[in-house]
């Protein structure tokens, strides 16, 4: 669920992204960063959060190290208690944004850096140190005074059909939570009361549950079946198959075959 490390960022710029969330904090020196087009400087007081799939540019000077978290929204089992603490910290990922760390979570970061160098190989430590960030971050971002909306207002179904009628291009919760006329905060909230999963989720499974149909009814290749379902490549398609659904396209369409 929750992984963090070291790292130089280069001096020369860079872009990718990913299908979890991550956050960036300044510990030495400065980086830039651009999420999505918005425009990010980090130094020692500084951190982005950037959101799944949001595409960003980075760079740092000489002297940067950051301490990069990840958070996959999808690795977790839905009732364990790590699905439970990632549903808690799902709002503060609703957008790019950058934070301005007060004294005490400057601190806590600066002492995290320290016991990562210390100790570079103790994963356990990194990952209650990375935690304990990521909830005081959260703590301070999240103020609770969302009202709540009435779980009738959103249908799964239509939102299912939303997703289908548009699975060939890029979907974000933002156009989920527009489709339900609802602000992105308030539907994850209350989708996730309705459904039981994420937005996100639902999307990656729906996605998921097209490219399945597909492979194991039709005679389309693999990549013109990823392009119809809304991934972004051949193998991102079979990797998100074997990591969420445990099989493979060719083991998908020789299943078919034989049947």
């Amino acid at each position: 669920m929750l992984d963090a490390k070291l790292l130089k960022l280069p001096v020369n710029s860079h872009q990718h992204h990913h299908e979890h969330h991550q956050i960036v904090v300044g510990v030495r020196g400065a980086a830039e960063l651009s999420v999505d087009g918005v425009g990010s400087f980090l130094d020692t007081w500084k951190a982005c959060l950037v959101p799944t799939e949001a595409r960003h540019d980075y760079c740092g000077d000489h002297e940067n190290h950051v301490l990069v978290i990840n958070l996959d929204p999808l690795s977790p089992v839905l009732d364990s208690p790590a699905h439970a603490d990632y549903e808690r910290m799902a709002g503060v990922f609703e957008k790019p944004r950058t934070i301005q760390m007060d004294n005490r979570l400057q601190g806590l970061v600066q002492f995290a850096a320290g016991e990562f160098d210390r100790s570079p190989d103790n994963e356990p430590l990194h990952r209650h140190l990375a935690a304990s960030i990521l909830y005081s971050m959260a703590d301070r971002i999240v103020d609770g005074q969302a009202t709540r909306a009435s779980r009738h207002s959103i249908s799964p179904d239509a939102i299912r059909r939303y997703i289908v009628d548009n699975l060939h291009r890029k979907i974000t919760v933002q156009d989920l939570a527009r489709e339900a006329c609802l602000s992105t905060s308030r539907f994850h909230e209350v989708f996730r009361e309705v459904s039981g999963i994420t937005p996100h989720q639902f999307l990656i499974q729906t996605r998921l549950d097209q490219a399945v149909r597909l492979l194991s009814s039709t005679t389309l290749s693999v990549s013109e079946i990823s392009y119809r379902t809304g991934f972004s490549s051949q193998s991102a398609l079979t990797n998100a198959l074997r990591k969420y659904k445990g099989t493979t396209p060719s083991r998908l369409q020789i299943g078919d075959r034989v049947a």
